[in-house]
């Protein structure tokens, strides 16, 4: 499992990348429907109305002009003319809301990318630590062989004996911590893939590291044009505004054109009868409606859409202001661990080469066993400063990298 196919099974597992997706779909849903309010509607209603008794002209040879019994049936059809740019705003504001929504899905994918480059070198980190442990305890068990057999001769102290001794049971306690925190990783490591949590894991190692190559300043450049939260927050200033011009609507009238058609009847089928002159007709309505008073309700409404747009004004200077200080954070980390990794390179083959004199000198009876034990310290130390320096500085640059709205691992190549 290398950190590419890692990502891609995380991006298909996750559930928060799902319901982003679903997001999405409701969105541009939204903006379907908005566009059908664009048409004519049509719509049937069918009645009946039950009188209390049929009603007689005055005039005998009218007979009835109201039966008993009338049902109606009507079709219509509704044109909008004119509704205050309602319609075109609503339509408006449901586009950015789709724009809006695939930002999002973008946001929630960059997070999951983040995140299982992290536990991926975590993963890793916990491995190496693990190993470094082991190899800690299987020098002490061969320094403890041989300094039980110099105190049997008398070549020894009892005392080095008895430090020796504790130095490899806290040795192997250390192990014991090393190989939970490992368990601990691998099932994170899981849980991240959605996969039972005791799956086998066997992770590609990565040694190799790039260094920094962008300043600090180039990484702010860089966040301020490319993190799609910026995006997101100019989206949300559009969406305020259009809701300004929205919220004006009912300054103005409405129109609209609605043509009908009308069949009665004395009976179910609607095919006439006696009292109904006639059995059939149309007409065509046009309607023009105006609210013109309704105690300054437009205009509270107003003034509460231009405030939510200076709010979203301020949230966008406060996100800029929030972005400068995660791109500072993560570079000066990403720097910190990346001095790390080069100074203590150079230091490991001294203490390694440290520790192996120290072991021969001590055979030799030339060190003693504190010496020997300090010196396997030092080594012990230098490779654990190695490998967490090494792991965390490739978990800082993924984490400079989301900060600067641009993942090292380009998301469309591991769909």
């Amino acid at each position: 499992m290398d950190l590419v196919n890692t990502v891609a099974l995380a991006l298909e597992a996750n559930i928060s990348a799902r319901i982003s997706s679903e997001r999405t779909r409701a969105a541009d849903a939204a903006l379907k429907s908005r566009r059908t309010e664009f048409l004519p509607t049509f719509s049937a209603e069918y009645n009946y109305t039950r009188n209390d008794e049929p009603r007689f002209s005055v005039i005998p040879t009218l007979g009835v002009v109201q039966p008993e019994e009338e049902y109606a049936f009507v079709t219509s059809v509704t044109q909008p003319l004119f509704t205050g740019f309602a319609l075109t705003n609503q339509y408006q504001l449901a586009r950015m809301g789709l724009d809006v929504a695939r930002l999002n899905e973008a946001l929630v994918r960059q997070d999951i990318v983040f995140n299982a480059k992290r536990i991926y070198f975590l993963l890793l980190q916990a491995q190496k630590l693990k190993v470094v442990a082991e190899e800690a305890v299987t020098m002490l068990e061969a320094q403890t062989e041989v300094a039980v057999n110099y105190h049997e001769v008398g070549m020894t102290p009892l005392n080095d004996l008895l430090i020796t001794k504790v130095e490899l049971a806290n040795a192997r306690q250390d192990l014991v911590a090393a190989q939970s925190n490992l368990e601990i990783a691998r099932a994170n490591f899981n849980l991240l893939l959605r996969r039972p949590i005791g799956t086998s894991v066997t992770p590609v190692d990565v040694l190799d590291f790039e260094p920094l190559s962008r300043s600090l300043v180039e990484c702010l450049e860089t966040a301020e044009k490319g993190r799609v939260e910026v995006a997101v927050a100019d989206l949300d200033i559009q969406i305020r505004e259009k809701e300004v011009t929205l919220s004006k609507k009912d300054y103005y009238p409405t129109v609209q054109v609605q043509g009908n058609y009308y069949k009665l009847g004395t009976d179910w089928q609607v095919d006439g009868g006696e009292g109904l002159s006639d059995s059939s007709f149309w007409d065509v309505q046009a309607q023009a409606r105006w609210d013109f008073w309704q105690w300054g309700k437009t205009g509270h409404g107003v003034a509460e859409k231009k405030s939510k747009l200076a709010e979203a004004r301020l949230s966008r200077t406060e996100l800029l202001d929030n972005i400068q200080r995660q791109v500072k954070q993560a570079w000066l980390k990403a720097d910190e661990f990346e001095k790390n990794i080069v100074t203590v390179q150079s230091a490991i083959d001294q203490a390694r080469e440290g520790f192996r004199i120290s072991e021969e000198m001590f055979k030799e009876q030339m060190a003693t066993s504190t010496e020997v034990l300090d010196a396997r310290t030092q080594f012990s130390e230098t490779m654990t400063r190695y490998y967490n320096a090494l792991y965390d500085f490739q978990i800082a640059a993924a984490a400079l990298d989301r900060s600067m709205g641009k993942p090292s691992i380009d998301i469309a190549e591991v769909q």
